[in-house]
């Protein structure tokens, strides 16, 4: 009987890319949507052992092998080995495993097997140009391959749907040539107690950005170190979820609630320009359907803030979208707007070689 080559996570060829976990050493945990391990390597097939944790939802991992997309339902606790790809032709192979899903459950990866003779080969370098993004379900791609339901609510689903190789986010880090970090979460609105996310006690952005693991239902937290990873754009997209359980923001612009979230809202912003002084900060929401007051509050406070490192943006058909998530064909819409703004900003913005 032949037997097989087992890679490490921790093998120096194998190339990292998302904000992953290192607490359990040589295991990483992949946590948010976009985060991904990429290898060439040279073997009949490859198979990968890895561990799952559920939280809601079914779940599923995502792999692109030789430019060919597919995906295969976890189990929802314990480890696992998937077979991805059998069967390939001689020479050199291409492999992107990568989290489809947010933080409805989490990965721990144990490693890769080769056939017997076949090896990993040194891969070509990853992308210098880094983005980074804050954001909810439309940023983390969920209910993406719902095509079927362009322009409608969303279909009774359990996961399957979503993919966060068609958000628009990594949609526009691919069309920009740029690695990304994509810190989003389905449900998540700024502040903590408004939202979806760990409802009825909503969880908000405020108090995720700085977290590593920060799903409450997996019973640890773990603090990100900012100097892992500095990007050179970040785009911001909140203010959506924001309007529940109430959407004051639509009901009295000028009262004290909306006073409050402009006000934290500008802290958000002021500490990430502390974070990445470098970074160009874009300020957005998405043409997912909400009320234009939402987008008015992040007007004011670009207004206020006069940094010419940060600007807002705004979709062609900015908050008049689908009334369920955004699918493929609008994602690609707004990657397409997005990226040609990003570019439009000059090459500047892309060369601080300072950055990690």
């Amino acid at each position: 009987m032949n037997e097989k080559l087992f890679l490490k996570a921790d093998h120096p060829f194998l190339q990292y890319c998302g904000r992953i976990g290192r607490d359990d050493k040589g295991r990483p945990e992949f946590i948010y949507p976009c985060s991904f391990v990429r290898l060439e390597f040279i073997g009949a097939s490859v198979e990968v052992e890895l561990e799952n944790h559920s939280v809601y939802w079914d779940n599923y991992i995502g792999w692109i092998l030789d430019g060919d997309q597919q995906k295969a339902k976890l189990p929802r606790e314990g480890k696992t080995s998937l077979c991805l790809g059998k069967e390939l032709g001689e020479g050199r192979h291409s492999l992107l495993l990568f989290k489809r899903q947010d933080s409805c459950h989490t990965i721990s990866l144990e490693g890769f097997l080769l056939p017997e003779g076949g090896s990993l080969v040194e891969p070509e370098p990853l992308p210098k140009r880094r983005i980074e993004v804050y954001g909810d379900s439309v940023s983390a791609g969920e209910v993406s391959e719902a095509t079927d339901y362009v322009g409608k609510a969303d279909p009774v689903h359990q996961g399957e749907y979503s993919n966060s190789w068609y958000s628009y986010a990594w949609m526009t880090a691919r069309k920009l040539h740029a690695l990304i970090h994509n810190i989003s979460q389905g449900g998540i609105a700024l502040r903590n107690g408004t939202g979806w996310f760990e409802a009825p006690r909503p969880i908000g952005m405020e108090w995720v950005y700085d977290k590593v693991q920060y799903q409450p239902a997996i019973g640890r937290t773990s603090l990100w170190d900012f100097k892992a990873y500095h990007p050179h754009v970040v785009i911001i997209a909140l203010g959506q979820n924001d309007s529940h359980p109430v959407d004051f923001m639509k009901e009295d612009y000028d009262g004290q609630k909306a006073m409050e979230w402009k006000a934290h809202y500008t802290c958000f912003i002021q500490k990430l320009r502390e974070l990445y002084p470098q970074a160009y900060l874009i300020l957005t929401t998405t043409i997912l359907c909400h009320h234009h007051n939402w987008d008015r509050a992040i007007e004011e406070v670009w207004s206020t803030l006069k940094d010419d490192r940060v600007s807002h943006f705004l979709y062609k058909r900015n908050g008049c979208g689908t009334p369920g998530h955004i699918r493929i064909p609008e994602a690609e819409e707004m990657a397409g707007e997005l990226s040609e703004y990003i570019n439009g900003l000059g090459e500047e913005i892309w060369r601080d070689e300072s950055q990690v």
